[in-house]
């Protein structure tokens, strides 16, 4: 096996095994974060069978769709980066899910912008759940109300939750705050029946993220390497 392949077999052993450790119940889906990582790069994963891809940039990601061609129509596009106003036409077109929803001015232009023949676009309100003044993201008790407004658009379907938990060395707090998440997540699947996503943990803290209850970790650095 080269480099790629053996990267992205061990993130699928990662999370197999602690969704074993946690007790299996729900899956738990890998979306492999392509941001500053070349078209190529995506090529090479979807060909070793990765259908889900999170971009931080709204044009970076448009400019690789170009250039994979008919490939993109066949993979799953998230945005996880915060997202400007003037971006909510081209995330509406292009994308299959937005994991950073933070602000109720969002909605209504993605909704009016998504395409008729298109299914309603995944949205995850981004929760600030450590507030931090650097991180995008609303806070927990202004997660009621944007849900509310996301499941009552037509064209967007609300999926659930995603945080960035501060990255701290501590393992507990880093613990806490992923509690913190699947309190608020719960809390949101009680009120709104298609609430399924939970999308919290990266390459470092993955099993942890599962072991509280993550359903999607974002991984980048263990199936690319590092950064550009």
């Amino acid at each position: 096996m080269n480099f790629r392949e053996t990267a992205y077999r061990s993130v699928l052993d990662r999370i197999a095994a602690a969704r074993a450790a946690a007790g299996g119940a729900d899956p738990v889906h890998l979306l492999a974060v392509s941001k500053t990582q070349p078209a190529e790069a995506v090529a090479a994963l979807a060909a070793l069978g990765q259908r889900a891809f999170g971009e931080n940039y709204v044009q970076e990601a448009l400019a690789k769709q170009r250039e994979l061609g008919a490939l993109a129509a066949t993979l799953e596009w998230h945005l996880i980066g915060p997202l400007q106003s003037n971006k909510c036409r081209e995330v509406a077109r292009h994308f299959d899910w937005l994991q950073s929803l933070d602000r109720a001015k969002l909605i209504a232009p993605l909704s009016r912008e998504r395409p008729a023949g298109h299914p309603p676009l995944n949205v995850l309100v981004q929760v600030n759940i450590d507030d931090e003044a650097s991180k995008s993201g609303c806070a927990p008790d202004e997660v009621d109300a944007l849900a509310a407004a996301v499941a009552a658009a037509p064209g967007l379907r609300l999926r659930g939750l995603m945080a960035i938990p501060a990255p701290a060395p501590d393992l507990g707090q880093r613990r806490d705050a992923f509690r913190r998440m699947r309190a608020l997540y719960e809390a949101l699947r009680t009120a709104h029946a298609d609430v399924d996503t939970l999308s919290m943990g990266m390459s470092d803290d993955l099993e942890l993220a599962v072991a509280e209850g993550a359903t999607m970790v974002r991984v980048g650095t263990a199936l690319f390497g590092a950064r550009r």
